[in-house]
């Protein structure tokens, strides 16, 4: 029996689960967010959250620290999104020397080697230079889980956006999630039922003559006429 045993195991060897883990989070620290599935957004938080805590301990200058990230984090290969275009239209043979070229200076600077234009950067480098940083007055919380209402198309798994605390968007700037077909329909047939009311009521009703009042006789004369006509009789 498998006691104290807490980790999420998601339907995948171990392998598997570890590399899912690691693509999550590289994912993470190069774009500061990602949309996944509520399970392994609750499985890669605690993961990142370590990272940047390892990293914060590399910037200080653990070499321990350092080593303990390349081993659990590997290494990706990113371009700067300002060297992008260029690097579409390099040849095989200049884009594996963009990438590997691996040195000293390179980790320490990010400045490119030699003539060349740029190089790529690693993601261990982007997390102890650039994102570490962003937390050096926090101890702990670095990412934000949401949960979304929407769900994945196929297998109806709830989704989630995990991502980095500091690099969210302004509330100003999200948009409104828009309608699914249903409500579309509703509104529809609710924006017609009221055309068509209001339509049928105007055509039904006409306009009512304007009714005159007769004047009324005074009752002090017909009173006066009535006396005179009996003293006559008389």
């Amino acid at each position: 029996m498998n006691h104290r045993v807490s980790q999420r195991k998601l339907n995948r060897t171990t392998s598997h689960r570890k590399a899912l883990r690691r693509n999550l989070a590289q994912s993470l620290f190069e774009h500061g967010k990602i949309t996944t599935t509520l399970p392994k957004a609750k499985d890669v938080r605690p993961f990142a959250e370590k990272l940047i805590t390892l990293a914060k301990r590399a910037k200080k200058g653990d070499l321990v620290a350092r080593r303990r990230i390349h081993k659990l984090l590997g290494e990706r290969s990113l371009i700067p999104r300002e060297h992008r275009g260029s690097y579409e239209m390099m040849s095989d043979a200049a884009r594996a020397q963009v990438i590997a070229a691996k040195t000293g200076r390179r980790h320490r600077t990010g400045q490119p080697k030699g003539r060349l234009e740029f190089t790529a950067e690693t993601i261990s480098h982007r997390l102890i230079e650039s994102v570490s940083t962003q937390y050096d007055g926090r101890d702990g919380g670095y990412t934000r889980l949401i949960k979304l209402a929407k769900r994945r198309v196929g297998d109806q798994s709830p989704l989630a956006v995990l991502e980095l605390v500091g690099d969210e968007e302004h509330p100003g700037s999200v948009t409104k999630a828009a309608k699914g077909a249903r409500r579309r329909r509703a509104d529809a047939r609710y924006a017609a039922a009221i055309k068509a009311s209001k339509a049928g009521t105007s055509s039904t009703k006409a306009p009512e003559p304007a009714v005159e009042e007769a004047p009324a006789e005074p009752v002090a004369e017909e009173s006066a006429d009535s006396a005179a006509e009996e003293t006559k009789e008389e």
